[in-house]
């Protein structure tokens, strides 16, 4: 691997790593809380590797609900998962299949907004710059879990301290990072009322992906943009057919 690339999503990545540290103390220590011991909750966290759906599984498995349905409720938040891996194939194409598979592994919402944003840049998406990104965010997340479910008598209530707004504002910038796409607005709009409704009418966590499904059905319907001619490309095309 490219040794500077490396390190340049090493760098990236650690910011995200930051962001989410509080919420995986969090969910080590409701793992703890809820009955599971400090293996399976670091097994949870390097396996299912993903906040929303390891807090969800929590709820859940303290109410002693069947399994089928928490895997199912997982699978509801976890789904726009499916949509991030169709959208980040076309950049990808040159990896191996070993690379492949460690790619889906970490894609994680941020993983996929940097990735997508730094290919549309005109950077090259190498395994390189992209492992190191993702590696640098599932580690800690992995160690701090357990670090939590020891210490989850010290943590105490984020919100009284404000950690809980750390990471919605984190991932509220990586949305903000796309508001210059066709129908960005509509969309957005569009995908919030749809999940607050659904939140309301149907419970979490069905609002998740029933507000991604409102969006993307809007995004489909929706006209883009025309382009705009790029003088460029219209003279080199001309130059080809001239050869």
């Amino acid at each position: 691997m490219n040794r500077a690339d490396f390190v340049e999503g090493l760098r990236g990545g650690s910011a995200v790593a930051l962001a989410s540290a509080p919420f995986g103390a969090l969910f080590g220590a409701l793992a703890v809380e809820n009955g599971m011991s400090l293996s399976e909750a670091a097994f949870m966290s390097a396996t299912v590797y993903a906040g929303a759906s390891q807090m969800v599984g929590i709820e859940l498995f303290g109410h002693n609900v069947h399994a089928w349905l928490i895997v199912l409720s997982i699978l509801a938040v976890n789904f726009r998962h499916v949509l991030y891996s169709a959208a980040l194939a076309r950049y990808i194409g040159h990896f191996t299949p070993v690379q492949k598979f460690f790619t889906f592994f970490l894609l994680v919402d941020p993983q996929f907004a940097e990735a997508v944003k730094r290919s549309e840049a005109g950077k090259p998406l190498t395994f390189a710059w992209y492992f190191g990104f993702g590696i640098i965010i599932y580690i800690p997340w992995v160690l701090i879990s357990v670090a939590g479910g020891m210490l989850g008598g010290f943590i105490g209530d984020p919100k009284a301290i404000g950690l809980d707004i750390l990471l919605p504002a984190y991932f509220l910038g990586i949305v903000l990072g796309f508001r210059k796409r066709d129908n960005f607005l509509p969309v957005a709009v569009v995908s919030g009322v749809a999940s607050v409704l659904a939140y309301r009418y149907v419970g979490s966590p069905w609002h998740v992906s029933l507000g991604a499904a409102a969006g993307i059905v809007l995004a489909a319907l929706l006209p883009l943009a025309p382009q705009e001619p790029d003088p460029e490309a219209d003279a080199l095309q001309s130059e080809v057919h001239e050869v």
